[in-house]
């Protein structure tokens, strides 16, 4: 089967199961999955880029984090919102220059679907215990660079092999 027919099957049955299971059992939001899934794919695949999309999502979470619980601190309004925004910007930007954590947009997803999973549930940063924003998002972002994981490998497993040639011996 060609490439792009077999990650269409093991995407789409995958994305189907992950739809499901977020639905059913692990109640985190599915679209953070499907942003870590796509940052596993950006980040090259394979078990570095599991690796490095985990990491570099994390990273994102951690210093939304941070930057909601500044907020928190020191009054939201607009202005104080605005400054701890930049401030939290310019963290994501220098934590790129750990090795591991170079893909900047990576830092990003984690930090988006952390605010974007405040916003959705309603539940501040300080929320105590496994409905914290914080910890959804991060659960989202592990599964879905697992689903990403899983993925690739089924589509390489049902991708046809073609045969190389073989080098005659002189």
């Amino acid at each position: 089967m060609k490439k792009l027919d077999a990650y269409s099957i093991s995407i789409g049955v995958l994305g189907a199961a992950a739809t499901y299971l977020t639905t059913i059992l692990i109640k985190v939001p599915v679209w953070v999955v499907f942003i870590a899934w796509a940052s596993f794919f950006i980040l090259g695949g394979r078990r570095l880029g599991l690796i490095r999309s985990i990491a570099s999502n994390l990273t994102g979470i951690i210093i939304a984090s941070l930057t909601l619980l500044t907020i928190s601190v020191l009054g939201d309004n607009p202005l104080i919102t605005a400054i701890c925004v930049g401030v939290g910007s310019a963290a994501m930007v220098q934590a790129s220059k750990v090795p591991i954590l170079t893909a900047i947009p990576a830092i990003v997803w984690g930090f988006a679907s952390t605010v974007g999973t405040t916003i959705a549930t309603g539940k501040p940063i300080t929320t105590n215990g496994s409905d914290n924003p914080a910890l959804v998002a991060a659960v989202a972002m592990i599964l879905g660079g697992l689903f990403g994981y899983l993925s690739e490998l089924w589509g390489d497993a049902l991708t046809e092999r073609t045969e190389m040639p073989k080098r005659s011996r002189v």
